[in-house]
């Protein structure tokens, strides 16, 4: 992998309007001040709010150093003219179309590249290729001129993993799979990520919300059961004095095949509150209470605050 990742990256599908419209102003502040606290590392998609998402990524990074930052952005998916995602708001009048073929994928870099207005795209990341896995294996190939690091980003650990047991691929971004309400990644996928030097990427880490007080799970109201495990963890947290959304935050990071966590925000405020929480101390004992998912090689990962910070 020719891209090194930082351990906090900004997810930036709410700055296309995720479930609300954030005006230019607000998503300019959020970018502003991840750079000031220190963040490098941006993840956007032309999926997020029809484009709106990179355009206001690059507008903010345009005058930065850029060797100063890492930018992933997703390609599989182009944009026309049509009716757009409803997950988003505000969003130009343009819908997500697939498309895996090497000139789709091509013209996808490039598209991108055009609304960032940036020279280069750091890491490419296959996105949701679930039901497109022959012909997304099949890009690959055509990407290794484009750009230095090639990654696949879904939320299916057997996507990932399908990916990474083919060698295609230097990184993997799993969304909502490695959490405190869902480790389902950590037996079949982190292992062989480890075992090959496949880097891995934590995304969806609040599980759309209900780890920081909300009431969806994977972007749809929250099962009973879930409600009830997040309970106990927040139970449990509050015995050390420690927000769940804290715990929620920093345990990725605590397995040494997890490279980046990362945040999203739709103000600056709620970025501020996040990256206070990734480094609010919690105490060791925490970790090894019966209803967190315990890591196995726990001694391997560096805590956040300290080493990774």
């Amino acid at each position: 992998m020719n891209t090194s990742l930082p351990a906090v990256g900004l997810g930036c599908a709410p700055l296309g309007g995720l479930f609300d419209t954030v005006d230019d102003v607000t998503a300019r502040g959020v970018l502003d001040r991840a750079w000031e606290r220190g963040v490098r590392y941006f993840d956007t998609a032309p999926l997020y709010g029809a484009g709106l998402s990179e355009r206001r990524v690059g507008a903010a990074l345009r005058g930065r150093p850029r060797d100063e930052f890492v930018l992933s952005t997703k390609i599989g998916r182009l944009l026309v003219p049509g009716t757009p995602d409803p997950s988003f708001s505000g969003t130009p009048a343009l819908a997500p179309r697939f498309d895996f073929s090497a000139n789709g994928i091509r013209r996808s870099l490039e598209e991108s590249l055009e609304r960032l207005q940036l020279e280069r795209i750091d890491v490419a990341l296959i996105h949701d290729p679930e039901d497109h896995i022959e012909a997304a294996l099949g890009a690959v190939a055509s990407l290794g001129a484009l750009v230095d690091t090639i990654g696949v980003g879904t939320n299916s650990v057997n996507t990932a993993l399908t990916f990474v047991n083919e060698g295609a691929v230097d990184c993997v971004l799993i969304a909502g799979r490695y959490t405190l309400l869902d480790d389902s990644a950590a037996i079949e996928l982190l292992p062989p990520c480890a075992a090959r030097g496949v880097h891995v990427i934590a995304g969806g880490v609040l599980n759309s919300g209900l780890l920081s007080g909300g009431t969806t799970f994977d972007y749809a109201p929250a099962p009973a059961e879930m409600i009830a495990k997040r309970d106990a963890l927040e139970a449990t947290c509050a015995r050390y004095g420690v927000p769940l959304a804290a715990a929620a935050f920093q345990f990725p990071l605590r397995h040494p095949a997890i490279s980046s966590v990362l945040v999203g925000a739709r103000s600056a405020a709620e970025l501020e509150t996040d990256l206070d929480l990734l480094r609010l101390p919690i105490p060791e004992e925490l970790w090894q209470e019966s209803v967190l998912p315990q890591v196995d090689d726990v001694a391997a990962a560096a805590p956040f605050c300290s080493e990774r910070a």
